[in-house]
């Protein structure tokens, strides 16, 4: 069950709780935290309605594909997430 944030976001933002980075390669070695890559991928946590014109099309629950160096991070209740506009999500998977 997905906490409940106590932010919502406006318009055609959406907050995204990015995925865990890899620990490890698939052969096994594990990779440090000095070389670990950001995540692009994460779970929507929160939506806006958004725009006049344009309905969202993410609902809170989807895994998205985001760019590398898309939306702000936002700490949250000692959590880290990201918000960013919807256009900056690539893909839902």
């Amino acid at each position: 069950m997905a906490k409940q944030l106590s932010i919502k976001p406006l318009a055609d933002r959406v907050i995204v709780k990015p995925a865990a980075a890899e620990e490890k390669t698939a052969g096994g070695i594990i990779i440090p935290d000095t070389a670990k890559e950001k995540p692009v991928r994460g779970t929507v946590v929160a939506a806006g309605p958004g725009k006049k014109d344009e309905p969202i099309t993410v609902k809170v629950g989807d895994t998205v594909l985001y760019g590398k160096y898309s939306g702000q991070e936002l700490p949250i209740e000692g959590e880290d997430y990201l918000i960013m506009r919807e256009s900056d999500i690539l893909a839902i998977i």
